[in-house]
């Protein structure tokens, strides 16, 4: 397993990451009290809103925490402009940035977003090498000389150019599911985050191999970010966190939803199989096309719960998640969704994690 960065590793030297929903009205509190609780990373996705914007914000009330996308949408933006918008946080923040990019499915980027989707694997191994591009530009001076097969940047004037960050760049790490996604993160990004929709057994058969296996590659080739700072692997983890009875069988329910959720979508069903699950995503898959989410839950069993998710008070789930995930992965993350408890809470579970 890779060494971590920076900071307070925890149980089997697990370093802590903090999640935040990003939520304007709660983001600040989030970044104050995972520094607080002492996270080594805070930690906001893209979901309802844009997580740099709130990550600078949080830069202005934090100190010495690591401020990470988990994850932003890469094709939902050319890579200059995710350039600038990471290059602000990690400028804002004194070099605290964290880049974490995904690439969300192919209705979202099509339908949604109205990009284009097509060869993701190859389009953002290319995007990954556009950013390092950009970023070198503005933090050496040197032209910008970008010219690939999806994106090309040429054109960088000085007016245009932040300023450098003292310690470089900000790292970039890459998540994935499948195979191909996977081994792309180990070849050309600095980390790898794994989905909340991945139980242990896919993480460490299925995954981390052809992670760690591309990661070598790009090693012996001497590829030039290889040397710059040590690989992550980054795990998350559903979390149901109640101190109550009721309180734990609302959050369960909620965890239970964001896993039919997952298990409907046709990208994930390797996960599935590898379980001998699969006809779940079979039965899930229509029902989510006419928005039967709450029943869609309801298909979730316990074995499956217990193979996605921890649940119980915020000492349980953190003795849980140590012995699911110590010595497994670099980092840990616990994803409790919007009613799988008090967010407080999560981020108290995942202090606890240090033991």
């Amino acid at each position: 397993m890779s060494t971590g960065s920076a900071g307070s590793a925890g149980h089997d030297g697990l370093l802590l990451d903090g999640n935040s929903s990003g939520r304007p009205q709660d983001v600040l509190a989030d970044a104050r009290r995972a520094e607080r609780l002492g996270l080594d990373r805070l930690v906001v996705s893209e979901t309802a809103q844009d997580p740099f914007v709130q990550l600078a914000r949080a830069a202005d009330a934090t100190e010495r925490i690591e401020l990470a996308t988990g994850v932003a949408i890469a094709f939902a933006r050319t890579p200059m402009s995710l350039a600038y918008a990471a290059w602000g946080v990690h400028q804002a923040s004194g070099g605290r940035a964290v880049v974490g990019l995904g690439t969300q499915v192919k209705t979202h980027v099509t339908r949604r977003f109205d990009m284009p989707w097509d060869r993701p694997v190859a389009r953002m191994r290319e995007y990954v090498a556009a950013l390092r591009a950009i970023w070198s530009s503005w933090q050496t001076g040197e032209r910008l000389r970008f010219r690939g097969e999806f994106y090309t940047h040429t054109v960088m004037t000085p007016v245009f150019a932040p300023e450098p960050v003292p310690g470089g760049p900000p790292p970039i790490l890459l998540a994935g599911v499948g195979p191909r996604m996977t081994a792309a993160a180990g070849a050309v990004a600095d980390g790898f985050i794994g989905h909340p929709f991945t139980t242990v057994r896919y993480l460490t058969e299925k995954v981390l191999p052809g992670v760690r296996a591309a990661r070598a590659e790009a090693e012996a080739a001497g590829e030039p970010w290889t040397g710059q700072r040590p690989f992550q692997t980054v795990g998350n983890l559903l979390a149901a966190v109640g101190r109550t009875e009721s309180e734990l069988a609302a959050a369960r329910r909620a965890v239970r939803e964001r896993i039919a959720f997952y298990a409907s979508t046709p990208a994930y069903r390797p996960v599935l199989d590898l379980h001998g699950w699969g006809e779940l995503s079979e039965r899930l898959h229509p029902l989510s096309l006419r928005g039967r989410w709450a029943e869609m839950g309801e298909l979730i069993d316990d074995r499956v719960l217990d193979a996605f998710a921890v649940s119980g008070s915020p000492e349980e789930v953190a003795a849980q998640a140590r012995a699911r995930y110590g010595g497994v992965v670099d980092r840990l993350s616990l994803h409790a969704p919007e009613g799988a408890g008090d967010p407080a809470s999560a981020m108290a579970a995942t202090a606890a994690i240090r033991g």
